[in-house]
């Protein structure tokens, strides 16, 4: 069968009919999906979770947290890490997904009966939900009731309208704090994180009118100086380039106070710290985005004559390190990051750079305690390593960026270079 076809579709009536089935059986799989996020969260009470905060006010456990609004019942901080494993989305996700369905239960009732009767599709419920949870619960229930018989015919301008009427009405202070938030909504946004192959990136922001003149002003002048030097670049790719060198003079700041007043104008050189590893990849990483670069873009970078270029020693990943001791000398730590470069949790994102490393077999003395060296260590995120020494989650280092995760209630994951895929379709019955 074509990957066009489809059974017993052989009418442009029948393909209709189909795909509309699908679309029912989706929608009614959501719903049952939220109702397994409650039923979870009810198997985790608050009560299950012992107290974890000492006199001293340090947190050594796990904690009962708010997941949803007002009125809501507490959840076992760690308890969404499991479903979101079983379902294949991160641990914020699954605490989205189970704070959607609380607050949606306990909070929105008259909505929520109606998305059980498959009358609102469940993703605009939960869009509802996420614009409830700051209200006080008599803001919460202002909505419900005002939304439950006509949710399916507004838009979301008319949502949040009523949303922000119930904040005024039922919380006016918080009401004046976020219209005083509100009030500035200028921002300035690099979007590093969504560097593509070629080396470029995404800028976008709001200025105060005064500040936007002055920079427009600034890059043009940087263009045309650029031009005068001899590029022969268009003037939109000028302009970009202008903009980088006017961010390095800013950083260079102190170096033109220190110089003097009439001294020539100094300008940072540009930051390139290269990690050198043989491969036969034509492809260099930006660790600070996680996106890959050609080698060209990299030779571009680095012949600049603005940029000072650091060559770090190289680290060959796949060699082992020992040492006795429990503090992980910097080589070690270094390689473990490269090798890894997110948290080694299953669907876990974020930097390595910001994570703890952790001995997978705990770090003692005899024979049953784990060595600091390069097959026992791994970095997880705070959430994560405290999760993992605090509950019974447990997992294998297998190679340097290899892990095999069993979750409490018997889910076998591997995350494999940052890719996580559960072994075990099912947990075994208990």
């Amino acid at each position: 069968m074509a990957d066009h076809e489809l059974p017993d579709c052989d009418t442009p009536a029948a393909v209709l009919a189909f795909a509309q089935e699908q679309r029912a059986a989706v929608q009614r799989g959501e719903v049952l999906i939220l109702q397994a996020a409650l039923a979870w969260a009810a198997m985790h009470p608050e009560e299950t979770v012992a107290d974890a905060t000492p006199t001293t006010g340090l947190v050594f456990g796990e904690l009962a947290v708010p997941l949803a609004g007002e009125g809501t019942p507490l959840v076992a901080e760690f308890a969404p890490m499991e479903l979101g494993a079983a379902l294949g989305m991160s641990t914020d996700g699954a605490r989205g997904l189970v704070g959607d369905a609380l607050e949606l239960a306990h909070r929105l009732p008259r909505i929520w009966k109606r998305v059980r009767a498959g009358e609102v599709p469940a993703w605009k419920a939960r869009r509802i939900a996420q614009l409830t949870t700051t209200l006080p619960l008599a803001g919460a229930e202002f909505v419900d009731r005002q939304l439950a018989g006509v949710v399916g015919k507004v838009g979301w301008a008319a949502i949040g309208r009523l949303v922000e009427h119930a904040r005024g009405t039922f919380d006016p202070e918080g009401a004046e704090k976020d219209r005083r938030e509100a009030a500035d909504g200028r921002r300035f946004d690099v979007h590093t994180d969504k560097a593509i192959h070629a080396g470029v990136v995404h800028v976008e922001g709001v200025l105060d009118l005064a500040d936007a003149l002055d920079l427009d002003t600034a890059i043009s002048h940087g263009a045309e100086e650029l031009s005068a030097l001899g590029s022969t670049e268009s003037l939109d790719v000028r302009r970009s380039m202008a903009a980088g060198e006017l961010a390095r003079r800013q950083l260079a700041f102190e170096l033109r106070t220190e110089a003097g007043e009439g001294a020539a104008s100094v300008v940072k050189p540009r930051q390139v710290v290269i990690h050198v590893h043989l491969s036969d990849a034509a492809v260099g990483t930006v660790e600070e985005s996680r996106s890959s670069v050609s080698v060209e873009q990299v030779r571009e970078w680095c012949t600049n004559p603005d940029t000072q270029v650091t060559i770090k020693p190289v680290i060959d990943l796949g060699e082992h390190h020992h040492t006795d001791a429990y503090a992980i000398p910097d080589r070690l730590a270094e390689q473990t990051r490269l090798a890894q470069s997110t948290c080694a949790f299953p669907w876990c994102e974020r930097p390595a750079r910001r994570c703890d490393l952790d001995h997978v077999v705990p770090h003692g003395g005899g024979s049953t305690g784990g060595p600091t060296c390069s097959c026992n260590l791994a970095p997880l995120c705070r959430r994560h390593h405290r999760a993992k020494t605090h509950t019974s989650w447990t997992y294998d280092k297998t190679d340097a960026a290899t892990y095999l995760w069993r979750s409490p209630h018997g889910l076998h994951l591997l995350k494999d270079q940052g890719t996580t895929r559960l072994v075990t379709a099912h947990p075994p019955d208990d």
